[in-house]
Order: structure tokens, then C-alpha cells, then sequence
């Protein structure tokens, strides 16, 4: 489990020089303490003839860098086709995962939004099922957002009279053509009418 090659790309990466890490036990001097095992069991793998692709390690550079790295860990043989050690290939993703939890921490606060907004805020997908059902949507018609996600909305939620009406903002909506100002008359779960101007926006 020993370091004996180390390239210039590597080096570039984490910081440390060839010199700083041949010799070295590389799981203990340059893996994050929690995937100790799951990096051992790939490299014993590997050293058994089993290659591991795809495999995302967490590494630190020499100047305390986190770096999220995907890896293909692969056989290395000598002359004899007897096994010598590991090839370690990897790929820096740490700007793409870093993009990706940023997108997710804005999808987290938009979700948020929707859900602590002070108007009824409901969306559906391409099919017309339910997606978003705030809290406002749950107190002033009185089905819970357990009761909706993945209903139908037209046909569970909107009243027969006005399902094609609906039908067709929605679809203009689908479609990019945004709808303001729509007076959608509503029944809630125990009966209570209520008429709340729709606006249906497109969700991309």
C-alpha cells in the first residue's frame, strides 16, 4: 500500500512532489480517516485482479485543499503478468461537485420559499401531476402535501366545470406561455369555496 509512482499532474493537484510521497503508506498519509476501509477494500481488489471504476475519494492537498477525486483503480503487473501493485487513475470533479451543491443549495431555498410563501403555491410536471403543494395550498384547502404529490392535479383537485379551462393554462405553460391573473374557482376538502387569481408560470 506503499507509494512507488506519483505523477507531475498528481504533484499539481495536491501539492506534494514525488519525494514527499514515495515510500508513504498511501491510504493513512493522504485518504480522509472515514474511506480508510472503503480505499482499502478497492485497492485489495485491485491487487486480486478486481479493477474499481467510478469511485469518488476525498483527498486534502499539502495546503489543507479539500478535493473530491474520481478514481479507476486498476491491476498493475509485472513482465510475468504477476501482480505488483495498483495504477491509481483519477479525475479532479471537485468544481463540478462543488457546482452541484451549489445548485442544490439553491433548489433547497427555493423549496423553502415556496413552502414558507404566504400564497397557495402548487406545481405539477409535464404529465399534470402534482410536485409542489405549500403550506398555504394544505392550510386554505385542507389536503395535506402527503395527500397530493403525484396526484392528477385536474382531475383530483379542480372542479369538472373547470378542467378544461385549466387544462389549457397549464398547457400553455408547458409550452413557455406564462398566465396571469386567472380567477380558478377552488373546493376545499370540507367544502369551502374559494376563488384565487392563477398564475402559471413555466418551471424549467
Amino acid at each position: 500500500g506503499r507509494v512507488n509512482e506519483w505523477n507531475s499532474t498528481a504533484a499539481r493537484w495536491l501539492g506534494f512532489t514525488k519525494q514527499d510521497t514515495f515510500g508513504k503508506e498511501f491510504v493513512s498519509t493522504f485518504i480522509t480517516e472515514d474511506a480508510h476501509q472503503s480505499v482499502n477494500e478497492v485497492l485489495s481488489s485491485a491487487l486480486m485482479g478486481k479493477e474499481t471504476a467510478n469511485f469518488e475519494i476525498i483527498l486534502f492537498t499539502k495546503a489543507g485543499t479539500r478535493k473530491e477525486l474520481l478514481i479507476n483503480a486498476t491491476t498493475r503487473r509485472g513482465a510475468n503478468d504477476e501482480v505488483t501493485g495498483v495504477f491509481i487513475f483519477a479525475q479532479d470533479i471537485t468544481a463540478m461537485r462543488e457546482s452541484t451543491n451549489q445548485q442544490q443549495r439553491i433548489a433547497d431555498d427555493l423549496s423553502r420559499l415556496i413552502d414558507n410563501a404566504n400564497a397557495p403555491i402548487f406545481g405539477v410536471d409535464t404529465n399534470g401531476f402534482v410536485t409542489e403543494w405549500n403550506q398555504k395550498a394544505a392550510e386554505m384547502l385542507g389536503y395535506t402535501k402527503a395527500e397530493t404529490i403525484g396526484k392528477a392535479l385536474i382531475e383530483n383537485f379542480i372542479q369538472p366545470e373547470n378542467r378544461v379551462s385549466v387544462g389549457e393554462v397549464l398547457s400553455k405553460a408547458l409550452d413557455g406561455q406564462e398566465t396571469a391573473n386567472y380567477d380558478l374557482p377552488l373546493l376545499s376538502k370540507f367544502g369551502e369555496r374559494y376563488t384565487v387569481l392563477l398564475n402559471a408560470t413555466t418551471r424549467r
